[in-house]
Order: structure tokens, then C-alpha cells, then sequence
């Protein structure tokens, strides 16, 4: 009798903090503060000097994407619409070789991207994080090298948007 007492105790504690707010849980992963509900997302620009084009675009798209599906943010059209930040520029790109056939000619080259970001919360005077997010993916040289290249771009950009979206969002 006792036991079932104390039982049905710590389920109504329980229920009641699920059910105050006291614990805030979603699928994706993301726990967001009650009074952040925008992101501000500005273009990426591209310093890379990659001769690449589309990089930022690229970008810009896989982050929007990123804070827009699996966040409850919405998207802010200017600075001083949001309540949080993410910017920076795409600082390196590189393209070399990652493997050789027998006869000492490339077989697989590797893309390698750094982004320099700082995300901030418009409300305080520090940025959250300031660093550098680098991505890479491998093609073919063999087959169609310009199509492989730039598939290799958008995989290593969309490891570089993981990242950003999780470091964001993990602080919460």
C-alpha cells in the first residue's frame, strides 16, 4: 500500500514537470530557449578564390534548409528581425589528389572546404562560438572529373552545414 503510495507520487511529480515545461525535448535533437524564434542566415561569401561557382549558394541553401526542417526557427529577413545569428565566409577550397593508379596517375582526387563561422544570439554583447568548419568528400578523376568535383563541393558543404547546425543547436 505504501509502495504504491510512493509509486504514484513520483508519477505525478513526473507528470508534472513534463507537463509545466521543466523538460523540453524534441526529435531532431534540439532543445531551443522559449525566446529564441528566428535565425538570421546572411550570405556566405565565397574567399576561397576555388574558381568554383555556386559555392555560397550552395551553402546558404543547405543551412537555411538545416535551421528551417529540423528546428522550430523561422527564417528572418534582416538583423534586426532575429534572435540569432550565423555568419561567415568560406575561407579555403581545396582540390588534390587522393589516390594513385599503378601507372603513378590520379585515380581519386579529394575536395577539401573551410568555413569560418560565428553564431550569436542578438541579445548578448559574445558570440556563442567563432570557428572553423572544414567538410571533404572524394571523386572519381576518371569519370566525368568537372560533374565529380563539384558533387564532391556540395558533399563536403553539406558536412560543413551538419556541423554548423549541430554546434548551434547543441548549445541550447
Amino acid at each position: 500500500m505504501v509502495s504504491n503510495n510512493i509509486r504514484s507520487l513520483l508519477l505525478l511529480i513526473l507528470l508534472c514537470f513534463v507537463t509545466t515545461g521543466c523538460f523540453r525535448y524534441s526529435f531532431t535533437g534540439t532543445s531551443i530557449p522559449e525566446d529564441v524564434n528566428t535565425v538570421y542566415i546572411p550570405f556566405f561569401a565565397d574567399q576561397s578564390n576555388s574558381g568554383v561557382s555556386n559555392l555560397s549558394d550552395i551553402l546558404n541553401e543547405a543551412l537555411i534548409d538545416r535551421f528551417i526542417s529540423q528546428s522550430r526557427l523561422q527564417l528572418a529577413n534582416s538583423r534586426s528581425d532575429a534572435d540569432a545569428i550565423l555568419e561567415g565566409s568560406i575561407r579555403r577550397y581545396t582540390n588534390q589528389a587522393f589516390s594513385l593508379s599503378g601507372n603513378q596517375q590520379t585515380s581519386r582526387n579529394e575536395v577539401k572546404i573551410s568555413v569560418r563561422a560565428t553564431y550569436k544570439y542578438t541579445d548578448k554583447d559574445q558570440a556563442e562560438w567563432s570557428t572553423t568548419f572544414s567538410g571533404s568528400e572524394t571523386y572519381d578523376t576518371n569519370e566525368n572529373p568537372i560533374e565529380g568535383e563539384t558533387n564532391a563541393a556540395r558533399e563536403a558543404l553539406s558536412q560543413v552545414a551538419d556541423n554548423m547546425f549541430n554546434d548551434a543547436v547543441s548549445g541550447w
